[in-house]
Protein backbone atom coordinates (compact mmCIF):
# COMPACT_ATOMS: atom_id res chain seq x y z
CA UNK A 1 0.00 0.00 0.00
CA UNK A 2 2.88 2.40 0.64
CA UNK A 3 4.11 1.91 -2.93
CA UNK A 4 0.60 2.36 -4.35
CA UNK A 5 0.01 5.40 -2.17
CA UNK A 6 3.32 6.90 -3.25
CA UNK A 7 2.41 6.35 -6.92
CA UNK A 8 -1.08 7.85 -6.71
CA UNK A 9 -0.12 10.73 -4.41
CA UNK A 10 2.93 11.64 -6.48
CA UNK A 11 0.98 11.73 -9.74
CA UNK A 12 -1.86 13.77 -8.24
CA UNK A 13 0.50 16.28 -6.59
CA UNK A 14 2.34 16.82 -9.89
CA UNK A 15 -0.92 17.22 -11.82
CA UNK A 16 -2.46 19.58 -9.24
CA UNK A 17 0.71 21.69 -9.16
CA UNK A 18 0.72 21.95 -12.95
CA UNK A 19 -2.97 22.96 -13.06
CA UNK A 20 -2.54 25.50 -10.25
CA UNK A 21 0.48 27.08 -11.97
CA UNK A 22 -1.45 27.29 -15.23
CA UNK A 23 -4.40 29.02 -13.58
CA UNK A 24 -2.12 31.37 -11.64
CA UNK A 25 -0.27 32.34 -14.82
CA UNK A 26 -3.61 33.17 -16.43
CA UNK A 27 -4.76 35.27 -13.47
CA UNK A 28 -1.41 37.06 -13.26
CA UNK A 29 -1.72 37.98 -16.94
CA UNK A 30 -5.22 39.39 -16.39
CA UNK A 31 -4.04 41.32 -13.32
CA UNK A 32 -1.12 42.84 -15.23
CA UNK A 33 -3.44 43.91 -18.04
CA UNK A 34 -5.77 45.46 -15.44
CA UNK A 35 -2.85 47.32 -13.84
CA UNK A 36 -1.92 48.95 -17.16
CA UNK A 37 -4.90 51.26 -16.68
CA UNK A 38 -3.75 52.07 -13.15
CA UNK A 39 -0.29 52.96 -14.51
CA UNK A 40 -1.82 55.68 -16.65
CA UNK A 41 -4.21 56.86 -13.95
CA UNK A 42 -1.63 57.03 -11.15
CA UNK A 43 1.44 58.00 -13.19
CA UNK A 44 1.45 61.50 -11.69
CA UNK A 45 1.66 59.95 -8.19
CA UNK A 46 4.78 57.95 -9.06
CA UNK A 47 3.05 54.61 -9.64
CA UNK A 48 5.42 52.66 -11.92
CA UNK A 49 5.53 49.20 -13.46
CA UNK A 50 7.60 47.72 -10.62
CA UNK A 51 4.89 48.84 -8.16
CA UNK A 52 2.21 47.29 -10.38
CA UNK A 53 4.20 44.06 -10.60
CA UNK A 54 4.62 43.91 -6.83
CA UNK A 55 0.87 44.54 -6.42
CA UNK A 56 0.10 41.65 -8.80
CA UNK A 57 2.52 39.33 -6.96
CA UNK A 58 0.82 40.14 -3.64
CA UNK A 59 -2.52 39.08 -5.15
CA UNK A 60 -1.21 35.59 -6.04
CA UNK A 61 -1.86 33.97 -2.60
CA UNK A 62 -5.50 35.07 -2.76
CA UNK A 63 -5.87 33.55 -6.22
CA UNK A 64 -4.17 30.36 -5.05
CA UNK A 65 -6.60 30.04 -2.14
CA UNK A 66 -9.59 30.32 -4.48
CA UNK A 67 -8.11 27.99 -7.11
CA UNK A 68 -6.76 25.16 -4.95
CA UNK A 69 -9.98 23.08 -4.72
CA UNK A 70 -10.60 23.52 -8.45
CA UNK A 71 -6.99 22.54 -9.20
CA UNK A 72 -7.32 19.49 -6.95
CA UNK A 73 -10.42 18.40 -8.85
CA UNK A 74 -8.96 18.86 -12.34
CA UNK A 75 -5.58 17.36 -11.48
CA UNK A 76 -7.04 14.33 -9.72
CA UNK A 77 -9.58 13.69 -12.50
CA UNK A 78 -6.78 13.81 -15.07
CA UNK A 79 -4.70 11.29 -13.08
CA UNK A 80 -7.63 8.94 -12.37
CA UNK A 81 -8.83 9.00 -16.00
CA UNK A 82 -5.30 8.38 -17.26
CA UNK A 83 -4.93 5.45 -14.87
CA UNK A 84 -8.18 4.01 -16.18
CA UNK A 85 -7.22 4.57 -19.82
CA UNK A 86 -3.86 2.83 -19.44
CA UNK A 87 -5.41 0.04 -17.31
CA UNK A 88 -2.99 0.89 -14.48
CA UNK A 89 -5.85 1.21 -12.00
CA UNK A 90 -7.28 -2.13 -13.14
CA UNK A 91 -3.91 -3.72 -12.34
CA UNK A 92 -3.92 -2.04 -8.92
CA UNK A 93 -7.41 -3.38 -8.27
CA UNK A 94 -6.28 -6.85 -9.29
CA UNK A 95 -3.41 -6.50 -6.86
CA UNK A 96 -5.85 -5.96 -3.98
CA UNK A 97 -6.65 -2.22 -3.98
CA UNK A 98 -10.27 -2.07 -2.86
CA UNK A 99 -12.65 0.89 -3.29
CA UNK A 100 -12.50 1.94 0.36
CA UNK A 101 -8.73 1.62 0.42
CA UNK A 102 -8.52 3.87 -2.66
CA UNK A 103 -10.91 6.39 -1.10
CA UNK A 104 -8.98 6.32 2.17
CA UNK A 105 -5.69 6.88 0.33
CA UNK A 106 -7.13 9.88 -1.50
CA UNK A 107 -8.52 11.31 1.74
CA UNK A 108 -5.09 11.11 3.37
CA UNK A 109 -3.72 13.18 0.49
CA UNK A 110 -6.77 15.41 0.74
CA UNK A 111 -5.93 16.30 4.33
CA UNK A 112 -2.64 17.74 3.08
CA UNK A 113 -4.50 19.88 0.54
CA UNK A 114 -6.99 20.92 3.26
CA UNK A 115 -4.15 22.07 5.53
CA UNK A 116 -2.46 23.88 2.65
CA UNK A 117 -5.68 25.64 1.63
CA UNK A 118 -6.40 26.71 5.21
CA UNK A 119 -2.84 27.96 5.76
CA UNK A 120 -2.80 29.97 2.52
CA UNK A 121 -6.31 31.35 3.04
CA UNK A 122 -5.96 32.18 6.72
CA UNK A 123 -2.41 33.45 6.99
CA UNK A 124 -0.66 34.17 3.70
CA UNK A 125 -3.54 35.54 1.58
CA UNK A 126 -4.94 38.05 4.15
CA UNK A 127 -1.47 39.42 4.90
CA UNK A 128 -0.57 39.67 1.21
CA UNK A 129 -3.91 41.27 0.30
CA UNK A 130 -3.58 43.85 3.06
CA UNK A 131 -0.06 44.74 1.95
CA UNK A 132 -1.30 44.99 -1.62
CA UNK A 133 -4.02 47.43 -0.58
CA UNK A 134 -1.55 49.47 1.48
CA UNK A 135 0.86 49.55 -1.47
CA UNK A 136 -1.90 50.86 -3.72
CA UNK A 137 -2.97 53.34 -1.04
CA UNK A 138 0.49 54.97 -1.10
CA UNK A 139 -0.33 56.23 -4.57
CA UNK A 140 -4.12 56.45 -4.39
CA UNK A 141 -3.91 58.21 -1.03
CA UNK A 142 -6.10 55.98 1.12
CA UNK A 143 -8.27 52.89 1.47
CA UNK A 144 -11.95 53.76 1.61
CA UNK A 145 -15.37 52.26 0.95
CA UNK A 146 -18.21 54.21 -0.60
CA UNK A 147 -18.75 57.94 -0.21
CA UNK A 148 -19.30 57.98 3.56
CA UNK A 149 -16.58 55.55 4.65
CA UNK A 150 -17.17 52.88 7.27
CA UNK A 151 -19.50 52.96 10.26
CA UNK A 152 -18.88 51.10 13.52
CA UNK A 153 -20.78 50.92 16.79
CA UNK A 154 -19.68 50.34 20.35
CA UNK A 155 -21.47 50.17 23.69
CA UNK A 156 -19.68 51.39 26.77
CA UNK A 157 -20.92 51.68 30.34
CA UNK A 158 -23.06 54.77 30.10
CA UNK A 159 -22.88 55.74 26.41
CA UNK A 160 -23.43 54.26 22.98
CA UNK A 161 -21.09 55.31 20.18
CA UNK A 162 -21.50 55.46 16.42
CA UNK A 163 -18.12 55.94 14.76
CA UNK A 164 -17.50 56.97 11.18
CA UNK A 165 -14.07 56.51 9.56
CA UNK A 166 -13.69 57.98 6.11
CA UNK A 167 -10.53 56.11 5.10
CA UNK A 168 -7.46 54.22 6.25
CA UNK A 169 -4.20 55.80 5.12
CA UNK A 170 -1.21 53.78 3.94
CA UNK A 171 0.65 54.46 7.21
CA UNK A 172 -2.19 52.96 9.27
CA UNK A 173 -3.70 56.31 10.32
CA UNK A 174 -7.45 56.87 10.24
CA UNK A 175 -8.67 59.81 8.20
CA UNK A 176 -11.70 62.04 8.88
CA UNK A 177 -12.97 60.46 12.08
CA UNK A 178 -16.35 61.30 13.59
CA UNK A 179 -17.47 59.92 16.96
CA UNK A 180 -21.14 60.31 17.93
CA UNK A 181 -21.98 59.66 21.59
CA UNK A 182 -25.55 58.85 22.62
CA UNK A 183 -27.15 58.28 25.98
CA UNK A 184 -28.93 54.94 26.60
CA UNK A 185 -32.19 56.79 25.83
CA UNK A 186 -30.85 57.67 22.36
CA UNK A 187 -30.17 61.36 23.03
CA UNK A 188 -27.12 62.86 21.32
CA UNK A 189 -24.58 63.96 23.94
CA UNK A 190 -21.57 65.03 21.89
CA UNK A 191 -19.82 64.68 18.52
CA UNK A 192 -16.05 64.52 18.26
CA UNK A 193 -14.39 65.09 14.89
CA UNK A 194 -10.72 64.81 13.93
CA UNK A 195 -8.93 64.91 10.58
CA UNK A 196 -6.66 62.04 11.68
CA UNK A 197 -6.41 59.42 14.41
CA UNK A 198 -4.01 56.69 15.44
CA UNK A 199 -5.18 53.45 16.99
CA UNK A 200 -3.34 52.61 20.19
CA UNK A 201 -3.85 49.99 22.87
CA UNK A 202 -7.48 50.24 24.04
CA UNK A 203 -7.69 53.84 22.83
CA UNK A 204 -7.69 56.13 19.81
CA UNK A 205 -5.42 59.16 19.77
CA UNK A 206 -7.23 61.93 17.89
CA UNK A 207 -5.22 64.75 16.30
CA UNK A 208 -6.66 68.31 16.22
CA UNK A 209 -9.91 67.08 17.72
CA UNK A 210 -13.03 69.18 18.06
CA UNK A 211 -15.79 68.11 20.45
CA UNK A 212 -19.29 69.59 20.35
CA UNK A 213 -21.17 68.98 23.60
CA UNK A 214 -24.96 69.23 23.27
CA UNK A 215 -26.15 70.53 26.62
CA UNK A 216 -29.84 70.12 25.96
CA UNK A 217 -30.84 69.79 29.62
CA UNK A 218 -29.57 73.18 30.70
CA UNK A 219 -31.77 75.00 33.16
CA UNK A 220 -31.83 78.18 31.11
CA UNK A 221 -31.50 77.60 27.34
CA UNK A 222 -29.99 74.59 25.58
CA UNK A 223 -26.56 75.31 24.21
CA UNK A 224 -23.68 73.74 22.33
CA UNK A 225 -20.23 73.86 23.87
CA UNK A 226 -17.20 73.48 21.59
CA UNK A 227 -13.87 72.18 22.87
CA UNK A 228 -10.71 71.93 20.78
CA UNK A 229 -7.50 70.08 21.63
CA UNK A 230 -4.32 69.28 19.74
CA UNK A 231 -4.50 65.68 20.94
CA UNK A 232 -7.38 63.80 22.49
CA UNK A 233 -7.63 60.23 23.81
CA UNK A 234 -10.81 58.21 23.31
CA UNK A 235 -10.92 54.84 25.17
CA UNK A 236 -12.33 52.09 22.95
CA UNK A 237 -12.02 48.39 22.14
CA UNK A 238 -12.29 49.00 18.38
CA UNK A 239 -9.02 47.69 16.95
CA UNK A 240 -7.23 48.15 13.66
CA UNK A 241 -8.52 44.76 12.48
CA UNK A 242 -12.12 45.86 13.08
CA UNK A 243 -11.64 49.07 11.13
CA UNK A 244 -9.94 47.13 8.33
CA UNK A 245 -12.84 44.67 8.37
CA UNK A 246 -15.30 47.51 7.83
CA UNK A 247 -13.19 49.04 5.06
CA UNK A 248 -12.01 45.84 3.34
CA UNK A 249 -13.87 42.82 2.02
CA UNK A 250 -14.41 40.15 4.73
CA UNK A 251 -12.92 37.44 2.50
CA UNK A 252 -9.54 39.14 3.01
CA UNK A 253 -9.62 38.64 6.76
CA UNK A 254 -8.27 35.89 8.96
CA UNK A 255 -10.74 33.48 10.53
CA UNK A 256 -9.94 34.68 14.07
CA UNK A 257 -10.35 38.34 13.05
CA UNK A 258 -13.71 37.51 11.47
CA UNK A 259 -14.84 35.74 14.63
CA UNK A 260 -13.83 38.66 16.84
CA UNK A 261 -15.53 41.16 14.52
CA UNK A 262 -18.69 39.02 14.51
CA UNK A 263 -18.74 39.08 18.31
CA UNK A 264 -18.23 42.84 18.27
CA UNK A 265 -21.18 43.31 15.89
CA UNK A 266 -23.42 41.02 17.95
CA UNK A 267 -22.46 42.76 21.19
CA UNK A 268 -23.45 46.11 19.69
CA UNK A 269 -26.71 44.97 18.13
CA UNK A 270 -25.52 45.08 14.51
CA UNK A 271 -26.28 42.66 11.72
CA UNK A 272 -23.38 40.22 11.41
CA UNK A 273 -24.98 37.92 8.82
CA UNK A 274 -22.50 38.71 6.05
CA UNK A 275 -19.48 38.15 8.29
CA UNK A 276 -20.93 34.98 9.82
CA UNK A 277 -21.41 33.50 6.34
CA UNK A 278 -17.86 34.41 5.41
CA UNK A 279 -16.57 32.96 8.69
CA UNK A 280 -18.24 29.61 8.09
CA UNK A 281 -17.17 29.71 4.45
CA UNK A 282 -13.56 29.99 5.59
CA UNK A 283 -14.15 27.02 7.89
CA UNK A 284 -15.75 24.78 5.25
CA UNK A 285 -13.95 25.92 2.09
CA UNK A 286 -10.67 24.01 2.73
CA UNK A 287 -12.70 20.84 3.33
CA UNK A 288 -13.95 21.08 -0.26
CA UNK A 289 -10.60 19.57 -1.31
CA UNK A 290 -11.84 16.27 0.17
CA UNK A 291 -15.05 16.64 -1.83
CA UNK A 292 -13.08 17.25 -5.02
CA UNK A 293 -10.98 14.11 -4.51
CA UNK A 294 -14.06 12.00 -3.85
CA UNK A 295 -15.56 13.34 -7.08
CA UNK A 296 -12.43 12.32 -8.99
CA UNK A 297 -12.19 8.72 -7.75
CA UNK A 298 -15.09 7.30 -9.86
CA UNK A 299 -13.21 8.33 -13.01
CA UNK A 300 -10.67 5.60 -12.26
CA UNK A 301 -13.40 2.94 -12.53
CA UNK A 302 -14.55 3.95 -16.02
CA UNK A 303 -14.15 1.14 -18.54
CA UNK A 304 -12.45 2.42 -21.66
CA UNK A 305 -9.19 1.59 -23.34
CA UNK A 306 -9.11 4.40 -25.85
CA UNK A 307 -10.49 7.89 -26.04
CA UNK A 308 -9.67 11.38 -25.03
CA UNK A 309 -8.86 12.09 -21.41
CA UNK A 310 -9.37 15.77 -22.17
CA UNK A 311 -13.12 15.22 -22.37
CA UNK A 312 -13.23 14.01 -18.79
CA UNK A 313 -10.92 16.79 -17.69
CA UNK A 314 -13.28 19.28 -19.34
CA UNK A 315 -16.13 17.74 -17.37
CA UNK A 316 -14.06 18.20 -14.24
CA UNK A 317 -13.49 21.85 -15.11
CA UNK A 318 -17.23 22.38 -15.53
CA UNK A 319 -17.93 20.63 -12.21
CA UNK A 320 -15.32 22.77 -10.45
CA UNK A 321 -16.66 26.00 -11.94
CA UNK A 322 -20.21 25.04 -11.00
CA UNK A 323 -19.06 24.38 -7.41
CA UNK A 324 -17.32 27.75 -7.28
CA UNK A 325 -20.42 29.53 -8.67
CA UNK A 326 -22.76 27.64 -6.33
CA UNK A 327 -20.57 28.57 -3.38
CA UNK A 328 -20.86 32.28 -4.23
CA UNK A 329 -24.57 32.11 -5.11
CA UNK A 330 -25.41 30.44 -1.80
CA UNK A 331 -23.46 33.16 0.01
CA UNK A 332 -25.49 35.95 -1.65
CA UNK A 333 -28.81 34.11 -1.24
CA UNK A 334 -28.09 33.32 2.40
CA UNK A 335 -27.30 36.96 3.09
CA UNK A 336 -30.46 38.17 1.34
CA UNK A 337 -32.82 35.58 2.84
CA UNK A 338 -31.21 35.48 6.30
CA UNK A 339 -30.44 31.76 6.16
CA UNK A 340 -28.42 29.97 8.82
CA UNK A 341 -24.79 31.04 8.13
CA UNK A 342 -23.21 27.63 8.78
CA UNK A 343 -25.77 25.84 6.60
CA UNK A 344 -25.41 28.43 3.83
CA UNK A 345 -21.65 27.92 3.75
CA UNK A 346 -21.77 24.13 4.08
CA UNK A 347 -24.58 23.52 1.55
CA UNK A 348 -22.41 23.47 -1.64
CA UNK A 349 -19.94 21.03 -0.10
CA UNK A 350 -22.79 18.83 1.19
CA UNK A 351 -24.49 18.80 -2.22
CA UNK A 352 -21.32 17.85 -4.06
CA UNK A 353 -20.44 15.30 -1.39
CA UNK A 354 -23.82 13.64 -1.95
CA UNK A 355 -23.22 13.66 -5.72
CA UNK A 356 -19.74 12.16 -5.35
CA UNK A 357 -20.94 9.44 -2.95
CA UNK A 358 -23.86 8.58 -5.24
CA UNK A 359 -21.51 8.37 -8.22
CA UNK A 360 -19.07 6.30 -6.20
CA UNK A 361 -21.85 3.88 -5.23
CA UNK A 362 -23.20 3.64 -8.78
CA UNK A 363 -19.87 3.11 -10.56
CA UNK A 364 -17.93 1.20 -7.92
CA UNK A 365 -19.93 -0.46 -5.15
CA UNK A 366 -22.98 -1.36 -7.25
CA UNK A 367 -20.92 -3.24 -9.86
Amino acid sequence: MKTIRRLIHGEIIKAVSFVALGFLALFVFFDIVDQLQALNRLASSGYQFNHALMYVILLIPGHLYELLPLSVLIGSIFVMARFAQSSEFTILRTGGLGPWQALSSLFKLGLIFVALTFFVGDYIAPLANRNAQLLKAKFQGRITVGQTGAWLKERQKDLNFAVNVSALNSDGQLAQVRIHAFTPEGRLQYITTAPAAQIGENEWVLTDAEQRNYNLEATNTPRIEIQRSAQSHWPTEISTEMVAAALLSPDRMQTLDLFQYMRHLDANGQNAQRYEIEFWRKVFYPLSCLVMLSLALPFAYLHFRSGHVTGYVFGGVMAGISFYLLNNVFGFMGNLNNWQPWLTSAAPALIYSAISLATFWWLVLRQ
